[in-house]
């Protein structure tokens, strides 16, 4: 009897233990995903060497003073366009002025004296008239023996005093002349050094540089200002020394601008080949075409055509970027599987795939919303 009691116990225990045991749910099967594809392909692609460097003004100007002096008036900022001939800044120059008038009143004094020289010459040249005709006669009546020698040396005496007399006459007309000259040479340099005093554009462009404001001490050869030409830039490229041979004047090149996001072609122009011993490389410069909102000292990307090669590529937008990493989608037997990659150069809409692929792989693009590692999709053409 106790043994039967025992077991209807444990029994109706078990039962008890079942009953409370939730059940458990089936699994739902999972959604397949519909998707397209593309096939990771081997495309000819043209070999370029890519180098960098900074857009520069083809034709800049540096303004500095010519002579020492305080600075009166800056005229313009940096940034302001300016005409040819604009006044930039003007330095104090009332030295300047005391001596160009110093000059001045030289010279017309000279001028003054011009009447009186003139009139010296004409007298002396009547005077000289006078003692030639006299000499003439009183040779006849020496000839003629009616004169006494004495009375003929002295009219010989006064004849070669006349010339004496008007030669001295004539000397200082000319040397009247010389002194004007050279008072027109004076006032010319104080006129000349006047205008050192007056900095002005050389050619109609764009002040980028302005080191200098009112007040300031000009010394020369010091810069003031540094204007450019607008409309003339040119990206000057450091190249290898390696391809110093590869590069040529003339040679087509692709040149990028990140900072304006403009990409276009165009020519070698120059070639420095002298080598930067610290760098290795030389400068190309390229003339770059009119565009809208260029400036010098933007950073720019020269591509030098090398012939063509052989290159994995896929979409550019099929890429997920994620911080440094790379990755796409690739569909193999109906699973979603992400694959990091590694890129190279970019051309266009494709990005060239270094590593992580290979040719015949089917990259899931574009890929739908939710798709991700794992996912099971179902490729559709």
């Amino acid at each position: 009897m106790m043994k039967r009691t025992l077991f209807l116990t444990a029994l109706t225990m078990l039962l008890t233990a079942c009953a409370d045991k939730p059940k458990e749910k089936a699994a739902a099967p999972q959604t397949t995903v519909p998707v397209s594809t593309v096939s990771v392909a081997t495309e000819i692609w043209p070999s370029v060497y890519e180098a960098t460097g900074t857009v520069k003004a083809r034709t800049s100007a540096t303004i500095a003073a010519r002579m020492m002096g305080y600075v009166r008036e800056v005229k313009v900022q940096a940034g302001d366009r300016v005409r040819e001939g604009q006044m930039l800044a003007v330095l104090d120059f009332r030295d300047l002025d005391v001596n160009a008038r110093r000059a001045e009143t030289a010279r017309e004094t000279i001028r003054t004296s011009f009447p009186e020289a003139d009139s010296g010459v004409a007298a002396a040249k009547a005077n000289l008239d006078l003692a030639q005709a006299t000499f003439n006669r009183m040779q006849d009546l020496f000839t003629k023996k009616s004169i006494s020698n004495q009375e003929f040396d002295e009219a010989s005496a006064r004849l070669k005093g006349a010339q004496a007399s008007y030669e001295m006459a004539r000397a200082r007309r000319v040397q009247l002349d010389s002194r004007l000259a050279q008072a027109e040479q004076e006032v010319r340099a104080a006129e000349v050094n006047r205008s050192f005093a007056e900095l002005t554009a050389p050619f109609a462009g764009i002040v980028t540089v302005k080191t200098v404001d009112p007040g300031s001490m000009a010394s020369p050869g010091t810069p003031l200002f540094v204007i450019e030409r607008e409309g003339g830039y040119r990206l000057e490229a450091a190249v290898e020394e390696s391809r110093l041979t590869t590069v040529r004047p003339g040679q087509p090149v692709e040149v990028t601008l990140d900072s304006i996001d403009r990409q276009f072609a165009a020519r070698v122009a120059e070639i420095i080949p002298a080598v930067d011993a610290a760098t290795r490389s030389y400068i190309v410069k390229i003339d770059l075409p009119s565009v809208p909102g260029l400036r010098s000292g933007v950073f720019g990307r020269a591509a030098f055509p090398l012939g063509s090669h052989s290159v994995l590529s896929v979409p550019a937008l099929a890429v997920t970027e994620n911080g440094q990493l790379l990755s796409v989608l690739v569909a193999d037997n109906g699973i979603a599987h992400t694959r990091l990659i590694t890129l190279g150069r970019r051309d266009k809409d494709r990005a060239e795939v270094l590593s992580g692929l290979s040719a015949g792989d089917k990259v899931i693009y574009p890929a739908p919303a939710g798709v991700g590692d794992g996912t099971r999709v179902e490729v559709r053409p």
